[in-house]
């Protein structure tokens, strides 16, 4: 079969208009696309907001656990008296009852004025109160226990700076105990609160 230039003016409107059908089936492809990516879009930054919440909230929740942290800390500063004023006088109560329980012959002290320690960041202020300390000893066991008693019974941070044990030069100017001698150097510490 051959085709004329008149079978083509009679397939004209026919292919025209299958044409016209297959833009409007296109049309709604092509509007479909348009919303799909939209939407892919709008997930995306959905999403990315969504971790960016997240990871505020991880962060509020990380501070917050340290904001616990460091009031249990503090709490705990403070139930040992490390933080509030100083207590002079139950230091040297303590220090006295320590003598009598641990049988120490001879405990001499002397404290020092209060002085501020140097900005260590934050709002508290510190402040060291220094002593010195004279002991006649039966045995170097004393020193020990007495040291480590004032660390763990003081209402405050109690640092050994220096101690020189000697053996007693005159032993019989004491009361017959007493074999070594002993000179610390002791520092206080105190928080007073912001």
């Amino acid at each position: 079969m051959n085709l004329t230039r008149r079978d083509f003016y009679k397939l004209l409107w026919p292919f025209l208009g299958a044409l016209a059908l297959l833009l409007l089936a296109a049309l709604p492809a092509w509007w479909s696309h348009g919303d799909h990516q939209a939407a892919e879009r709008e997930r995306n930054t959905a999403s990315a907001r969504k971790e960016s919440l997240e990871r505020r909230l991880r962060q509020a929740r990380a501070e917050e656990q340290e904001l616990k942290e460091r009031a249990r800390q503090f709490q705990d500063l403070q139930q040992s008296g490390i933080v509030g004023p100083e207590r002079r006088l139950e230091w040297i109560e303590l220090l006295r009852e320590l003598q009598h329980r641990l049988r120490i012959p001879g405990l001499n002290y002397e404290f020092g004025a209060r002085q501020p320690l140097p900005p260590g960041g934050g709002d508290a202020a510190h402040f060291v109160s220094p002593m010195r300390m004279q002991l006649r000893l039966v045995h170097e066991e004393d020193l020990l226990r007495l040291l480590e008693s004032l660390q763990s019974e003081a209402k405050a941070l109690v640092l050994i700076r220096q101690c020189t044990l000697s053996p007693l030069k005159d032993r019989n100017a004491n009361d017959g105990l007493a074999q070594l001698s002993a000179e610390c150097e002791l520092r206080w510490i105190t928080i007073d609160r912001p």
